[in-house]
């Protein structure tokens, strides 16, 4: 009797086993699902600020005017360039599409070229205006591309948040966004991402990015401040900081307006 109920205990430990990665990954997939569905606002309208701090602590500013209009669940977003004079007048135009049917389309319109370069699939890795933010990071992510797994419950700067494991599904994915690995920090509050570490695929290269600073603005929570920094076995290899100003939401902007024609036009 002894023996089989020893072997009952196994069986049932390693049921239980078994059923919690399951649970992990369902339990994650809902938040996931939560921060996916939050209102992220409609035809909004801000003023960007992105800073470039190289590891020498040397400083870029730029300034940046961003429209935003959503498509049933496609965004059109349009950026314009506005300062300083090296890429006054640059503009990038996505399209991103919420179902994952088919790529996000991109476009950079380069002034001193007069030239529209459309971004390829194998460039969205790339970073972005010198930034450390890719082509990728400027789209939303499509939940089904990445696999999740809740990994426990903690506090950032006060909050409570879920952290969770997210890994591409499959090579393509990867190579789109150049991460073999992320860990996303989910705010419990609010289903916002207030935390993500990165691992890419190659150069032994890790990113960290960190909301600094949240507003709730006509209802809608936005990450006003927002830090990135790219590191190599720990050193600091470049930050960005992105800070957003004058947020407008519900603006007359026409979809006509989000076009490559626009975009070379400028403002």
């Amino acid at each position: 009797m002894k023996f089989f109920s020893y072997c009952l205990c196994l069986v049932l430990w390693s049921l239980l086993c078994a059923a919690q990665p399951a649970q992990a990954a369902t339990e994650a997939r809902t938040i996931m699902e939560q921060v996916d569905a939050r209102d992220d606002g409609d035809n909004q309208t801000a003023d960007l600020e992105m800073t470039l701090i190289d590891h020498r602590g040397s400083e870029r500013r730029r300034t940046i005017k961003l429209f935003s209009k959503d498509k049933g669940r496609d965004s059109l977003r349009m950026q314009f360039f506005l300062a300083p004079a090296d890429v006054k007048d640059t503009g990038f135009l996505t399209y991103d599409y919420y179902g994952g049917d088919k790529d996000d389309d991109q476009w950079l319109y380069l002034p001193d070229l007069r030239k529209t370069k459309r971004i390829a699939t194998s460039d969205k890795s790339s970073s972005f205006m010198g930034s450390d933010f890719s082509y990728a990071d400027m789209t939303r992510r499509v939940l089904d591309e990445w696999s999740y797994k809740l990994l426990k419950e903690d506090l950032v700067n006060g909050q409570e948040v879920w952290i969770i494991e997210a890994l591409p599904v499959s090579s393509t994915v990867e190579d789109r966004y150049g991460y073999k690995r992320s860990i996303v920090y989910v705010s419990k509050d609010n289903f916002m991402v207030v935390r993500a570490i990165h691992v890419l695929k190659s150069g032994n290269k890790v990113k960290y990015m960190e909301v600094k600073k949240l507003d709730k603005i006509d209802g809608i929570w936005v990450a006003v401040e927002t830090w990135m920094k790219t590191t190599r076995n720990k050193r600091t290899l470049h930050r960005t900081v992105l800070k957003m100003d004058n947020i407008l939401y519900n603006q007359e902007l026409d979809e006509s307006f989000f076009s490559v024609r626009q975009l070379e036009k400028g403002l």
